[in-house]
């Protein structure tokens, strides 16, 4: 028999935090970090990072604006055929991602 159980969370109204959980966060938060104990996580090498791969249940939320854009701008997304949106917002993620870890 295989039930699934499911239930939302409404991360704008969580619920209050308990005493004992408040006191562990309090305790956690105060350790220093040389008290913490890695010794059972290898460390992640060049190998690892070359096999890595996207959280494929990772989807970014999409929130709907209106942008003004320069008329040319907008013909050539158009002209290159559907999906004028998704390659906008290609462009706009490379750019946001290059402000966010430039090369040094």
């Amino acid at each position: 028999m295989n039930k699934t159980v499911r239930y939302e969370v409404d991360l704008n109204h969580l619920p209050p935090l308990t005493a004992a959980q408040e006191a562990e966060l309090k305790a956690l938060s105060e350790l220093p970090d040389s008290d913490i104990d890695y010794s059972e996580i290898e460390p992640l090498d060049e190998a690892f990072w070359q096999n890595a791969v996207q959280n494929p249940f990772y989807k970014p939320t999409k929130t709907s604006t209106t942008v003004r854009l320069d008329s040319d701008v907008l013909v050539w997304l158009k002209s290159q055929g559907k999906g004028y949106q998704t390659r906008m917002n290609a462009i706009l993620r490379q750019a946001m991602l290059r402000a966010l870890c430039p090369k040094t």
